[in-house]
């Protein structure tokens, strides 16, 4: 994507629908003049009373435990500099959104217009009553130092600067199992770190903590070496300083085992990385350039163990490894402080979690076959659904340990499942797809690329990484619509009514002439076919031409669906197409189905929409747990519909014994875990979470997916085509552009299995 592409979107992305990516939402009902009256007054005097009694009633009747301020004033934003406190609020916004949806932390962003440390210290301990925690962000060094060791010294909840300590704990836990990898001797190791921030002094502290030696590091920054015969050094880095005869990070690097950046790009060349010892040690964090490029680091030495801050290396140093965590944690059991024991328990756990088996999803989401610990694996991915519930409770266990938790746990299997229960927002799931896709982009044919929104839709595809765009239609309107929305870059179009498409059209209509020609089709019919775009598009499919097809935007689903049933047909095995949706919803990721395509089925058409369901769900990495749908439970009804979800279910039980699945069932006990066990403690789903709804028929599936669409604001993905062939996803009417988008992953995911 360019960069002025990138700069439009970003702006378009931040302003609408409305500006920023934060909001307030209610918790409490608010409907009745009795839920305001015990909202506000005369009812939330009696809170504010219990807390007047004793001030630690603020954590019951209060949102302050669960409340994370992040604050900054400005003065050194990612790599802008010094850019103001306005000018850092989306950044801050942007953590905002980090700590709620990888730990479910509320935030409030307070931008400071004060540099002066005294100034800035006074205000946040003046606003420090409204929350649990204090995370300090963009705040240039020195004064991040001061400010953060005050801060801590003077307030009775949590203070953390992230720029400083993230790095260094994610790097360390790095640190420590590279150090393992390469079979050396942590106390024994040899280190230059090059940048001399605050993100570089926290970093090597963190690592003395572990075990490195002080006398065994030499730290570099714009001048060089950092030595103590230097003049007007800083407090921090004379901490650093060395009396070895080094005076350039070319000095520096040789004979070292390990080299850590946190500078600038490409100051680490290959020369240099050549003098380093055996199986040399290279974090190269610098964003988005490192201080030496991967591939030519991997390729110089064979024998590297490497890091980057990149996503699209392995071993990613990424922040959001940490702090959601470390605040989980040191809010659960409210912590004084987050001290140096609980950054060291995060450490542990980030590296010892590493070491464990990889779940499948983790797997599926970076299309790798095994993920397992070594050089190319020593830290976990931010997609690891593990995270939640491994780093808070070591965070915990270290705050109660270290004397700073004022509440603490005693019911850790019950703290795991609350933990767990966190993990329920489906944009994980979209973020999951996005990148799954992007591992192994796939040709995407656009049927309707001559309307703005799904050629939105490709652009995005393309720039994001996720397809390889087609586009299909009247090129003359797409190259009009290409110009409006600086769709510059060259894909193909293809216009199946042009002249110059007709060798194509002919050989396509041949093949399908075959096919078909015992079932009423005649020659020139099929000739006269490929000239409509969903069958030219379906042929390519067939023919190798691209990967998969996105279908339906401006068209009536039945009429689009019969030319992909016609010619590309059912999977070997296939006795029943289906459709699912899938939903994000608050309680986690759902499938819902058959949601298009089967009006009445039959039991034994059940038991294959349910099996077609079920194997998707695996394809995303989640493991189904399937209720079947009715008005009525367990054989309470003797109606033709209840019946045959009995039927369906006897069927997969008797078949089909490792599904998880049970019913029939009523809507309210599936998704009702504590109703469904108290009535019915001899289901399948009893102390499952069921996410797989099968509906008895095409009515109740279609207008429950839409009304938790319209009514809930539940995103939806889908209806995701199941028992195709080939991958032909066929939209909504009118889907919007990220449906788009995200069914475009979805084809993407569906043409990678079936290569394979």
């Amino acid at each position: 994507m360019s960069k002025s592409k990138l700069r439009r979107e970003a702006l378009l992305y931040h302003a609408k629908p409305k500006p920023g990516k934060i909001e307030v939402v209610p918790t409490k009902k608010y409907a009745t003049q009795r839920d305001l009256a015990l909202a506000y007054s005369p009812g939330v005097a009696a809170p504010c009373l219990e807390i007047e009694k004793d001030v630690n009633n603020v954590y019951k009747y209060t949102a302050k435990g669960n409340l994370v301020a992040v604050i900054s004033n400005g003065t050194a934003v990612l790599g802008l500099g010094n850019i103001g406190p306005e000018a850092s609020k989306p950044v801050m916004e942007g953590k905002g959104l980090l700590f709620k949806i990888f730990a479910d932390i509320d935030v409030f962003d307070i931008e400071i217009d004060a540099t002066d440390v005294d100034k800035f210290v006074e205000t946040v301990k003046a606003i420090a009553p409204t929350f649990g925690g204090i995370n300090l962000e963009d705040i240039k060094a020195p004064e991040a130092f001061e400010i953060e060791r005050r801060l801590i010294e003077e307030l009775n909840i949590p203070v953390m600067h992230d720029d400083q300590h993230g790095t260094a704990i994610i790097s360390a836990a790095a640190l420590k199992n590279a150090v393992e990898i390469a079979g050396k001797n942590i106390a024994k190791i040899k280190v230059v770190v090059n940048g001399a921030g605050a993100a570089a002094i926290s970093c090597t502290r963190m690592y003395l903590r572990l075990g490195v030696k002080r006398e065994n590091v030499v730290m570099c920054d714009s001048k060089g070496v950092i030595r103590k015969d230097r003049e007007n050094l800083t407090a921090e880095k004379q901490e650093f300083a060395t009396t070895e005869n080094l005076h350039t990070l070319e000095d520096a690097v040789k004979n070292r085992d390990v080299f850590i950046g946190l500078s600038v790009a490409d100051v680490l060349t290959a020369d240099m990385l050549l003098t380093m010892t055996k199986n040399p040690i290279v974090f190269a964090m610098a964003n988005p350039n490192p201080e030496i490029d991967y591939k030519l680091a991997v390729k110089t030495r064979k024998d590297i163990i490497m890091a980057t801050g990149r996503s699209d290396h392995p071993n990613q140093v990424n922040n959001v490894l940490g702090f959601p965590f470390i605040f989980r944690g040191a809010l659960d059991v409210r912590a004084t402080k987050i001290n140096d024991e609980m950054k060291l328990a995060a450490v542990h756990a980030i590296a010892d979690l590493a070491k464990h088996p990889v779940p499948e999803q983790v797997n599926i989401v970076y299309d790798e076959v095994n993920l397992s610990y070594g050089e190319q694996y020593i830290i976990p991915k931010p997609f690891d659904p593990r995270l939640i519930y491994e780093i808070p409770p070591a965070i915990a266990k270290a705050a109660m340990d270290s004397g700073v938790a004022l509440e603490p746990i005693e019911d850790w299997d019950k703290y795991r499942d609350e933990l767990m229960e966190r993990l329920g927002t489906g944009n994980k799931v979209v973020r999951l797809l996005h990148n799954r896709a992007k591992s192994d982009p796939k040709r995407i044919v656009f049927t309707e690329a001559d309307h703005l929104d799904v050629l939105k839709a490709a652009q995005i595809v393309y720039d994001e990484g996720i397809g390889i765009p087609i586009l299909l239609g009247n090129k003359e309107i797409i190259l009009e619509l290409k110009e409006e929305i600086d769709f510059t870059d060259d894909v193909p179009i293809i216009d199946p009514k042009l002249p110059e498409q007709k060798e194509k059209r002919f050989e396509y209509a041949e093949k399908y002439w075959k096919a078909r020609q015992r079932k009423g089709i005649k020659l020139l019919t099929a000739q006269k076919m490929m000239r409509e775009r969903n069958y030219f598009a379906a042929m390519m499919v067939n023919g190798g031409d691209a990967d998969a097809l996105i279908t339906g935007y401006s068209r009536n689903y039945a009429t689009v669906v019969k030319p992909m049933l016609e010619l590309i047909g059912k999977a070997k095995g296939v006795t029943r197409v289906a459709a699912t949706n899938l939903m994000l919803t608050k309680r986690g990721p759902m499938f819902l189905a058959d949601t298009t395509i089967n009006v009445n089925p039959s039991a034994k058409d059940l038991a294959k929409i349910c099996q077609l369901t079920a194997s998707i769900a695996k394809m995303f990495g989640i493991k189904p747990n399937i209720a079947m749908l009715s008005f009525s439970n367990f054989g309470a009804s003797e109606t033709e519909t209840a019946k045959k979800i009995s039927e369906a279910v006897k069927f997969i039980h008797r078949y089909h014994p490792n599904v998880v699945v049970d019913g029939e069932l009523q809507v309210d006990f599936a998704l009702n875990p504590e109703m469904l066990k108290k009535e019915f403690p001899f289901s399948k789903l009893v102390d499952k979470k069921v996410n797989v709804l099968i509906f008895p028929n095409l009515e109740s599936a279609n207008i429950s997916y839409k009304m938790m669409k319209e009514l809930y604001g539940a995103e939806s993905i889908g209806p995701i085509m199941l028992g195709l062939e080939k991958p032909a996803h066929i939209l909504q009417l009118g889907a919007s552009v990220d449906e788009i988008v995200n069914m475009s992953a979805v084809a993407v995911i569906d043409a990678q299995n079936k290569s394979k």
